[in-house]
């Protein structure tokens, strides 16, 4: 097995997840790497899907050596890692003291732990879980070549079907055989939810549309009932991460609304455990800070004010939450959904234009400079497409954010840009603030009650948004 390192954490806010606890008795794990003489190895752990270094030894001229220090490290699956990025894993719960023995040449089949009862039954359970895995992969390539609809092809999937209960059965016995421990926590979230046929009332239209909606839900609702979130050991596996991850990206439908409900069951379900909290917190945090889906903005602003400006994050710096508060003051007039600010400044035509004068079925309002490169590319789509669509209820309110009337005139006049050219070189309006403009081009599509439907849209984009969305409204 193979693996890429990376030497630091990623994101700021969960230093403080790997921080030692005080008043612990230390670790101290002995190395025996038979036929590994002067071998560099490294102690790594996992947080989510990345993986950090946190020490690492050079062995002596007999492969021995030791990884210690006074502070206890924090619960998790870790690995050690040897020359060519070759690693296998172990547990790190309440006792940190014990040995590892293995061959530099075949390390997953040697690997052998003396002190810790957890780690040799965690041996055992990745070796079966392994065979077992194995079995299921010989069944599926049978399928596979079988015609499907055969009494071969029906003989397989029966077989297969079996292979994956006695895995789940598996599974069940290794999480009721190690409760209480990381090992039987991990053993337990690999268990997949199994949804039960949902119960249709006779005579429903569309029994089979609801049959799926009702089968969704209770899969949703009951997707993290095998994560015991009382068990930080879960922080720094693969597993918890992966969990968020596909919740998130296949499950939850991507929707500010829908978004918020799933996390504020995910921060209640994890406040058992402080550092729980915190770490599903920050994940969901940074995910949708860096999301590219519109609309995810909205995200950002709930989880800030539920945690971080709620005073619900210790871990957070006063200048990260400064930071953050005016960072979510910038977003917060602007989500979609919400009436758009309205702007009163002077225009091209000499006399002071609103937005709310522009009635219009669509506003797109511009913010855009002569001088700016993508601007230059925008502008002319975004004129040939008004030139088009004008007549059918779109208009385009433009708003130029640099300071050179010159410039801006001689540029309208050459372009023969006849929409609404708003400007204010003084800032009067705030449209920077109230529209959060820090780059340009930046559109924003307004219905006709003036509520912001679509925001950060590329002007290729425009014509499909409205075409879907004057489609979703006539049905």
């Amino acid at each position: 097995m193979r693996i890429r390192l990376l030497a630091s954490i990623i994101f700021l806010a969960l230093i403080t997840l790997l921080s030692p606890v005080s008043g612990q008795t230390g670790h101290s794990i002995t190395i025996t790497a038979t036929d590994a003489p002067s071998v560099k190895l490294r102690l790594a752990y996992h947080v989510g899907n990345q993986q950090y270094v946190r020490d690492s030894l050079v062995t002596d001229a007999a492969g021995k050596g030791r990884f210690m220090g006074g502070d206890k490290l924090p619960a998790g699956v870790y690995m050690i890692v040897l020359p060519e990025n070759i690693f296998f894993e172990f547990l790190l719960g309440e006792d940190q003291h014990f040995d590892i023995k293995f061959s530099k040449s075949d390390p997953i089949t040697t690997l052998s732990f003396t002190g810790s009862e957890e780690n040799s039954r965690f041996v055992a359970y990745q070796r079966k879980w392994k065979s077992l895995q194995e079995d299921a992969m010989k069944i599926n390539s049978r399928l596979s070549g079988l015609q499907p609809g055969s009494p071969e092809a029906a003989t397989a999937k029966r077989d297969l079907a079996e292979q994956e209960m006695k895995m789940k059965q598996y599974l069940r016995e290794t999480s009721e055989t190690n409760k209480g421990t990381l090992l039987g926590a991990i053993a337990r979230a690999v268990i997949p939810v199994e949804t039960p046929a949902p119960a249709v009332p006779p005579g429903v239209h569309n029994p089979d549309s609801l049959s799926r909606l009702l089968s969704y839900i209770y899969y949703k609702d009951h997707f993290f009932d095998n994560i015991d979130f009382s068990e930080p050991g879960l922080i720094r596996s693969p597993v918890l991460g992966g969990k968020l991850e596909q919740f998130f990206r296949q499950v939850v439908i991507q929707m500010p609304d829908s978004i918020n409900r799933e996390a504020d069951r995910l921060l209640e379900k994890s406040s058992a455990d402080s550092s729980m909290f915190q770490y599903v917190a920050v994940w969901m945090m940074n995910r949708f800070a860096a999301s590219e889906i519109m609309g995810h903005d909205a995200v950002v602003v709930h989880l800030a004010d539920k945690v971080y400006l709620a005073g619900k994050a210790p871990w957070a710096t006063e200048e990260y939450i400064s930071d953050l508060r005016k960072r979510i003051e910038r977003l917060r007039p602007n989500l979609i959904g919400m009436k758009a600010p309205e702007l009163l400044m002077g225009s091209f035509s000499g006399y002071y234009v609103s937005l709310y004068d522009v009635k219009a079925d669509f506003t797109i309002l511009y913010f855009w400079e002569p001088d700016c490169g993508h601007c230059k590319e925008a502008t002319p789509k975004l004129k040939e497409y008004y030139d088009r669509n004008r007549s059918s209820g779109i208009e385009v309110f433009a708003v130029c954010t640099q300071h050179d009337k010159e410039k801006w005139e001689k540029y309208i006049v050459d372009n023969g840009l006849t929409w609404t050219n708003g400007w204010d070189p003084e800032r009067m309006s705030r449209f920077d603030f109230l529209y959060n403009v820090e780059s340009t081009p930046l559109i924003y599509i307004l219905d006709r009650n003036k509520k912001i439907i679509a925001k950060r849209l590329s002007v290729d984009d425009i014509p499909s948004f409205i075409d879907a969305y004057r489609k979703f409204q006539s049905d």
